[in-house]
């Protein structure tokens, strides 16, 4: 394929992928969104295939098999609880993948077309030491949210003394050794930069509470891309480039996104530097007295009710009881209910975690709001219904000053006139604090599982 047929083709495949993001902003063009990202993926493909410079078609061939069987065992067995963790691991291969290629355009430099070993181009040396830095922070970076995530570590931020002194010593030494590099080409610095950059990447994400997870994801997101833009440009492939761009771009405007609904400084999302906050555990403890019901209980109240709000979070996710809970929709608003779905920028464990639930149990796309537009409704509101939601929804952001989610917009449904709040347990959430809400005078407790929970109150409706 020539020079100009295959800057066509790249350009056609640059445009889907553009189209392809366009189309994920929105639940209802999701699915066109991938279609749009499926064909760009593979013209980019098929074009880079097809030029002149491919070696062996065998082992390209052998490597497509492998990593298409492993992906689509992955995405027939993984279940949507642990969609985060890997969308996190994920993120980690595309990172080591950018180091990878910048090795091996150090050692092997004439068949990148940058130079010979010893003389190659001052620019790409800088391109090579930007993807392989950004490129294993962000291997490092997801290894350390995917433990975190998996439960492999506590998800409790680790601090220490001069943590960001620490990590600005780093990044200096860091740029120094990468200048040097530049003028040197040695391979012993390259490795060295690349080391610091790997305790970079754990350092930036330890200190990180479980709360503030869902915008790891959607930064460690915008890493990667940046990561396979620099790879893009050593390789002088344009698809390369603008896929990285795009992706790294888009992730960082949804961090941003996520950083202004959760209170937080984007910069220190950047450095690592939010979420460390010790705090302390809310007021109460299982101690205190609760009201429990039952779903009959729940069930009374909802078919009573004029007004439903449900709230869904990551424990609706573990149970796989979204269709439960659409079906439990469906009755209400056949009975004349108004019934609407309240999504917390941050619920769950990444970015549109609740969205894509609802999404897979086919519930409307018009009765799922954000939180800004539903927040104030929740004062006319009969039932607030929570499901395994507990920091988007617990009132301490707003009171204490030491708490670690202090400062992070919560949904008010403290200000329904009843709240019911389907839970396994009294536990607290994610980022380790205890939920007030649980002690409310208008608060009922339905202690079960949720999707056994809700197909009980779905047979009382």
């Amino acid at each position: 394929m020539g020079a100009n047929l295959s800057a066509v083709a790249y350009l056609i495949a640059g445009i889907c992928f553009v189209m392809a993001l366009r189309g994920l902003s929105s639940p209802t063009t999701a699915r066109a969104g991938n279609l749009h990202g499926i064909a760009g993926m593979v013209i980019a493909g098929a074009t880079t295939l097809a030029a002149p410079g491919v070696l062996s078609y065998g082992l390209i061939l052998a490597g497509l098999v492998i990593g298409g069987a492993i992906g689509t065992v992955i995405a027939i067995k993984i279940e949507m609880r642990a969609m985060p963790q890997l969308v996190a691991a994920f993120h980690s291969l595309v990172g080591m993948a950018a180091v990878l290629v910048a090795a091996a355009a150090l050692y092997q430099p004439d068949a990148y077309g940058i130079g010979t070993v010893g003389t190659i181009k001052g620019l790409s040396l800088v391109e090579m030491s930007l993807g392989a830095v950004i490129g294993t922070v962000t291997f490092s970076g997801s290894v350390v949210a995917f433990a975190k995530l998996q439960g492999m570590v506590g998800g409790a931020p680790v601090v220490f003394p001069g943590q960001h002194w620490l990590n600005l010593a780093i990044g200096v030494a860091i740029v120094a050794i990468g200048v040097r590099f530049v003028g040197s080409e040695s391979h012993g610095l390259f490795w060295l930069m690349t080391a610091l950059a790997f305790l970079v990447g754990v350092l930036i994400i330890v200190p990180i509470g479980g709360a503030d997870m869902p915008v790891v994801i959607s930064m460690l997101n915008s890493y990667s891309g940046w990561a396979a833009a620099g790879i893009g440009f050593t390789l002088e492939n344009s698809a390369l480039i603008i896929t990285g761009a795009l992706v790294g771009s888009s992730g960082a405007i949804l961090s941003y996104i996520m950083c202004k609904g959760m209170n937080r400084s984007f910069v220190s999302v950047i450095l690592g530097g939010f979420g460390a906050a010790e705090g302390v555990v809310a007021a109460g403890g299982p101690a205190r007295p609760v009201k429990s019901g039952s779903a009959e209980d729940a069930a009374f109240l909802l078919k009573n009710a004029a007004s439903v709000i449900i709230v869904p979070g990551y424990g609706m996710a573990v149970a796989q009881a979204q269709h439960a809970l659409r079906e439990m929709g469906d009755k209400l608003t056949k009975a004349g209910v108004k019934v609407r779905y309240a999504i917390h920028p941050v619920a769950g464990r990444m970015p549109g975690h609740m969205n894509v639930l609802l999404a897979e149990a086919n519930v409307p796309y018009d009765q799922v709001l954000e939180l800004e537009a539903i927040n104030s409704d929740f004062r006319a509101t009969d039932v607030a219904f929570v499901i395994g939601a507990n920091d988007v929804t617990n009132p301490i952001a707003k009171t204490d000053p030491t708490s670690p989610i202090y400062g992070m917009p919560v949904l008010d449904v403290e200000y329904a006139k009843t709240i019911l709040f389907l839970k396994r347990s009294l536990a607290s959430g994610y980022a380790g604090i205890g939920n007030e809400l649980f002690y409310r005078n208008n608060t009922m407790m339905l202690f079960a599982d949720a999707k056994k929970m809700c197909e009980d109150i779905v047979k009382y409706l």
